[in-house]
C-alpha cells in the first residue's frame, strides 16, 4: 500500500506555509515565542474547528494523542495554558491577512450561476454572532445583548465568500458593505439595510449592478413605462428618478423599478436596480437567490465553532472567528474535489472521523456507492 499524509495534512495543501511564516513575522507583538508557534496556535484551532473539540482542554488532548500525525503538518501539541495565551496576546490581524492570501491564491473556478448572464453575482449580507453580554461585555449591543456582526459577500457561483469584514455588533451593515470593492461588471444583491444612495452612484460609476428593494416611503417620478409580458408575474418595469430632496442632494443615478407578484408567497416586491439590460423576470430570480448568503450563514454556525469561545478577550474571539472562516474556505475547495452534490457539512461530517486517517482526500470524498444486500430468498421474515 503506498503511503499517503493524513486528510488533515492534505486539506491545509493550499495554504503556502512560507506565506503563513512570513504574515506571522508582521504580526507579531512581544518576545519572541518559544513554547509554541502561530503556527502551532492555528493547527490546534482548525483542529477543533473541523473536529468538534470544545474546550482548550479538548484540544491539548487531542493534539497530545495524534503526536506522531503531526510531524508531518510541521506542527507540535500545545498547552492549554500557551494557547489561550496565544489567543489572548497575539493579534487577530494575522488569520484575517492569511483568509485573504488563501482566497487570491486559491480561487475557484466553479460551475457558473444558474442565470445565463455571465456577469459575477454576489450576495451582501450581515449576520450577528451571539455573545453572552456577562462574559464579553465589551460586545455590548445594548442593555440585553453582545456580539460581533460577519459582513459577507458571497459568490454566487461558488458559494465562497469573497468578501469579509468583522465589525462591532452595533455598527450599521452598510458602514462595511461600502468598503467592499466588487469588481467591474459584476452583480451584488443586498436588503433594504443598504440603502444610501450616494452609494447607488458610486455603484453605478463603478459599472456594478445593483438589486435591491425599494424603501416603502421612498419618493420617485417615473420616467418611462417598459412593456410587461401578461403571462409572467411582473407587474410593472418602470425607469425612475428618486425625487426627494435627500436623493436628489446625494446624486442617486436612473434607476429600474421592477414590480412582482411572488406566486408562491401572493406578495408584492417593489425592486429597484441599475441595471436596464436584463429582463425583468430576471431581476426578480436575482434578488430570491440572495437566499445563498442566509444559507452561508446558517452553514457556518452550525457546522464551525463560532458559538463557544475558547477566550473571552476580543482577541480571542476575533482570532477563533477568521480561523473558522480559513476553514470554510478550505472545506469550500475540498467540496470542488468530491463527490457532486456534496454539501460544506457533509464534508465536515466526514473528516470529524476521519481527519487524521492517512488516505488519499479524494478517496474520502468520493466513495464507493454502497452494494444493496443481498437476501437469502428462503428466510423469513417473523411475524
Amino acid at each position: 500500500m503506498s503511503h499517503h499524509n493524513t486528510a488533515f495534512h492534505q486539506l491545509l495543501q493550499p495554504l503556502s506555509r512560507h506565506d503563513f511564516e512570513r504574515t506571522a513575522r508582521e504580526h507579531h507583538v512581544g518576545q519572541k515565542l518559544r513554547s509554541a508557534s502561530r503556527w502551532d496556535q492555528f493547527i490546534g484551532i482548525a483542529m477543533s474547528q473541523i473536529s468538534g473539540r470544545q474546550s482548550l482542554r479538548d484540544i491539548e488532548s487531542s493534539l497530545a494523542s495524534q503526536r506522531h500525525k503531526l510531524y508531518h503538518l510541521g506542527a507540535k501539541p500545545i498547552a492549554r495554558s500557551t494557547l489561550a495565551r496565544l489567543n489572548e496576546q497575539q493579534p487577530a490581524e494575522l488569520y484575517e491577512a492569511i483568509f485573504y492570501k488563501l482566497l487570491q491564491r486559491c480561487s475557484v473556478r466553479s460551475n457558473a450561476h444558474k442565470f445565463r448572464f455571465k456577469n459575477p453575482l454576489y450576495s451582501l449580507d450581515a449576520s450577528t454572532i451571539d455573545l453572552s453580554l456577562n462574559i464579553f461585555p465589551w460586545a455590548k449591543i445594548h442593555q440585553s445583548k453582545a456580539g460581533v456582526k460577519l459582513h459577507t459577500g458571497l459568490n454566487n457561483a461558488s458559494l465562497i465568500p469573497e468578501f469579509v469584514a468583522l465589525s462591532d455588533g452595533r455598527e450599521g451593515d452598510l458602514i462595511q458593505g461600502r468598503q467592499f470593492t466588487f469588481p467591474a461588471g459584476s452583480i451584488v444583491a443586498f436588503d433594504k439595510g443598504y440603502v444610501d444612495y450616494r452609494w447607488y452612484g458610486e455603484l453605478t460609476k463603478q459599472k456594478v449592478s445593483f438589486v435591491t428593494r425599494l424603501k416603502p416611503k421612498a419618493v420617485y417620478q417615473v420616467q418611462k413605462s417598459n412593456p410587461v409580458r401578461a403571462e409572467t408575474s411582473v407587474e410593472y418595469d418602470q425607469v425612475i428618478e428618486l425625487s426627494s430632496q435627500h436623493a436628489q442632494k446625494q446624486g442617486a443615478p436612473t434607476l429600474r423599478l421592477v414590480g412582482y407578484n411572488c406566486p408562491e408567497s401572493g406578495k408584492h416586491f417593489r425592486f429597484i436596480t441599475n441595471n436596464f439590460k436584463l429582463a425583468a423576470t430576471t431581476i426578480a430570480a436575482i434578488y430570491k437567490d440572495r437566499w445563498q448568503v442566509e444559507l452561508f450563514f446558517k452553514a457556518l454556525k452550525q457546522n464551525l465553532k463560532i458559538k463557544a469561545f475558547l477566550g473571552n478577550s476580543k482577541n480571542a474571539v476575533l482570532t477563533q472567528i477568521w480561523i473558522a472562516m480559513i476553514c470554510y474556505l478550505l472545506l469550500s475547495f475540498a467540496r470542488h474535489s468530491a463527490r457532486q452534490g456534496w454539501s460544506v457539512q457533509r464534508i465536515m461530517r466526514t473528516l470529524q472521523v476521519s481527519l487524521f486517517e492517512r488516505m488519499p482526500l479524494w478517496a474520502l470524498l468520493n466513495p464507493p456507492p454502497l452494494k444493496p444486500e443481498k437476501r437469502d430468498p428462503q428466510m423469513r421474515i417473523p411475524l
